[in-house]
């Protein structure tokens, strides 16, 4: 971190949904097109899909309708039900960024919270690595629970999982 960046906070959000912990990893992972945000894209051309490769040092990454590829991160922890740790590749103004050198993290938990419920914590830290433009990115994501993507991913599990 440089001299001239001033320290960034943690922006962290949650929300309980009726689901397993098991259920919520599984549709945060494995069906992101269901709760991703329509206004969260970073390919140029019309998106066809979105992915996470299963696994630690797997990619989650969208492509569009002509198969060009755009990396939003790598995966940094993989803990089936229990939790999700990636970078973020966008730099200080949304765009996306080839490496992770100034990526910041997303940190996503899945806990159980009473019987058929389940606390999923979603956590954007070292946001000061976007480097100019990072207050930018922190008032942006920074504001009540759930926020604009737990919002979406509460509404997915009603959708695919059912009020229990």
């Amino acid at each position: 971190m440089s001299e001239q960046t001033p320290l960034i906070g943690d922006v962290r959000k949650s929300v309980t949904v009726p689901a397993s912990a098991e259920q919520c990893f599984a549709l945060f992972t494995q069906k992101p097109d269901q709760w991703w945000p329509p206004t969260h894209v970073l390919v140029k051309k019309e998106r066809a899909g979105l992915a996470f490769e299963p696994r630690l040092g797997g990619r989650y990454y969208e492509w569009d309708v002509e198969g060009t590829e755009a990396v939003w991160g790598l995966i940094l922890d993989w803990q089936p039900g229990r939790r999700v740790v990636m970078t973020w590749r966008i730099d200080g103004n949304w765009q996306s960024i080839p490496d992770d050198e100034r990526a910041s993290r997303i940190e996503v938990d899945f806990t159980a919270a009473g019987e058929g419920h389940t606390r999923v914590d979603l956590a954007h830290v070292e946001l000061y690595r976007h480097g100019e433009g990072a207050e930018r990115i922190f008032k942006a994501l920074d504001g009540p629970s759930p926020g604009e993507t737990l919002a979406l991913f509460a509404k997915a599990v009603e959708r695919n999982i059912g009020r229990g």
